[in-house]
């Protein structure tokens, strides 16, 4: 690929300053393909990242669909058990796996409140009180 020397290739995908890539004009699937949210995690307070959207949300509606109101909740083993048929698993192809998605969701929506984890072994998750 030809390169002015700045910047990158021609031909490419633009990108900003920080190098992530700018969606231009091509249409409202190709500004879906790069949708990012903020996600928290409950073991680092304070710090986020940004992670693809339509996953994070597939993700988190599915495990919402799965956990129960009421304590204990259930089980990591059982919500993975259980997992697969709440998904669109093709979404999940060429890059982190439901395993990633899942405790990346479990992990901000404990920071927010969204679900609980109880005090017990094996861990225990159910709805909490938070935003939703």
């Amino acid at each position: 690929m030809k390169t002015l020397g700045l910047g990158p290739p021609l031909n490419s995908p633009r990108r900003n300053s920080m190098g992530h890539r700018m969606v231009g004009t091509e249409g409202a699937a190709a500004a879906d393909l790069n949708q990012k949210v903020t996600v928290e995690n409950i073991n680092h307070p304070g710090k986020s990242k940004r992670v693809d959207a339509e996953r994070y949300a597939e993700m988190r509606r599915a495990l919402l669909a799965l956990l129960p109101t009421d304590a204990p909740g259930l089980t990591l083993k059982e919500i993975g058990e259980r997992l697969p048929s709440h998904l669109r698993l093709g979404l999940f192809k060429g890059g982190a796996g439901p395993g990633w998605w899942l405790k990346t969701v479990q992990f901000d929506l404990e920071a927010k409140g969204t679900i609980v984890r109880e005090h017990s072994r094996p861990i225990q998750l159910h709805k909490g009180t938070g935003e939703d």
